[in-house]
């Protein structure tokens, strides 16, 4: 028996070790995909039993594309003064959150760039406003690089930044802006955003305040296998740290490949460099699985159909995936980049997953389960609501 498929035979068991860095690594360079995808769904069983395949009905708000960041992979942004940039009013961008009231959505994804003219109180009068006229939809909003810039703007803290916005109505931090949390990859990829560690700081700032986070991670820099296992131990670590405190922590882990067709980033990457630039399905399983394996400490990890299609998203599930991802109704920055299909109907996701052989489940951003008409109409009793 060879050394990764005794890594794997170890983690089949019903109680299994914490995966180190070294066997992730050698499963990650060796082992066979359908055996990897094959102990991963024991481990998704083991993090959430049942036969259900969750989705969110929500929608993205992306409120401006004014940014000074100028990340190499971002075909979104435009500089501050650019003829093509914008920022909504807050009766544009409630004319979004109605659209998806009148779907029964219950969660708006809320982020834009780094603005440099746009003070603190911009930020909580508008969420205050939101959250007054849709009281019924969480806000999911911003990312930590966005509460650095605003911290820098009006000279508080991110944890002082992060309560204002939290008083004014905020219910969570997504994990956008994660990219690859290794410095030698982040900082070529994205050096105005800093280091790791001031991603994990503003996320370890908004678990203790008891926000709804969740974690990511694109892959596809030209980064090693190594780095992307250096990613994974850092949120674990982190989750670690958050629930030893009695926090929810992150309550989810979804990753997803850079998008390269409509970027300077693609383009400087043809000819001398070295590494192949992307992921493909099979490098997208294998990181799904792995991350599945790796996090015994995060229940839910989310399929990406917007970068990887449906198929290969449905193929995830039987990786380790325990959730379809959401509706999202509207996206322009991962879109931007190549992608051309970003709004799935809710039907299409719960066909989705049953084609695959699950129940699909509604639920909202804190993964408690929904009542959920299926695709027959029948009226769907969710199973009990797993631990976040």
């Amino acid at each position: 028996m060879s050394q990764w498929q005794q890594i794997l035979h170890t983690q089949s068991e019903h109680s299994p070790p914490r995966l180190s860095i070294e066997e992730a690594s050698i499963l990650y360079d060796e082992a066979n995909l359908t055996e990897l995808m094959h102990v991963a769904s024991i481990h998704r069983r083991l993090r959430v039993p049942g036969n259900h395949v969750t989705y969110l009905v929500d929608r993205n708000v992306n409120y401006t594309n004014v940014c000074t960041i100028n990340c190499h992979f971002c075909s979104f942004y435009r500089p501050p003064g650019h003829p093509e940039s914008y920022l909504q009013t807050v009766d544009q961008i409630s004319e979004r959150f109605a659209e998806l009231e009148d779907i029964g959505g219950s969660r708006v994804l809320m982020q834009g760039g780094v603005h440099p003219e746009l003070e603190l109180e911009w930020y909580t009068s508008i969420i205050h406003e939101l959250r007054l006229r849709h009281p019924s939809i969480d806000l999911d909003c911003f990312s930590p690089i966005e509460i650095e810039g605003i911290s820098e703007i009006c000279g508080l803290s991110t944890e002082q930044v992060l309560r204002e916005l939290q008083e004014a109505g905020m219910h969570g931090l997504p994990g956008g802006g994660a990219e690859m949390l290794v410095d030698d990859v982040r900082l070529d990829i994205s050096p105005k955003k800093g280091s790791a560690e001031n991603w994990l700081r503003v996320m370890r700032e908004a678990q203790n305040l008891g926000l709804t986070t969740s974690a990511t991670n694109v892959i596809g820099f030209g980064e090693t296998n190594l780095h992307r296992l250096e990613h994974l131990h850092k949120i674990r670590t982190l989750q670690d740290e958050t629930l030893s405190k009695g926090l929810k922590g992150f309550t989810s882990f979804i990753a997803w490949p850079v998008m390269l067709e409509n970027n300077s980033f693609g383009k400087r990457g043809r000819g001398t460099n070295r590494y192949t630039l992307g992921a493909g399905s099979n490098e997208y399983l294998r990181h799904v699985a792995i991350s599945r394996i790796f996090f015994d400490n995060i229940y839910h990890i989310q399929a990406s159909w917007p970068t990887m299609g449906m198929k290969v998203a449905q193929m995830a599930l039987f990786a380790g995936a325990d959730d379809i991802g959401s509706t999202m109704m509207e996206e322009n920055v991962v879109s931007s980049s190549g992608t051309s299909k970003m709004q799935a109907s809710e039907r299409e996701l719960q066909s989705v997953v049953s084609r695959a052989g699950f129940i699909p489940v509604k639920r909202d951003s804190d993964y408690n389960l929904l009542d959920t008409i299926l695709i027959e109409e029948e009226l769907f009793s969710p199973p009990p609501s797993q631990p976040n």
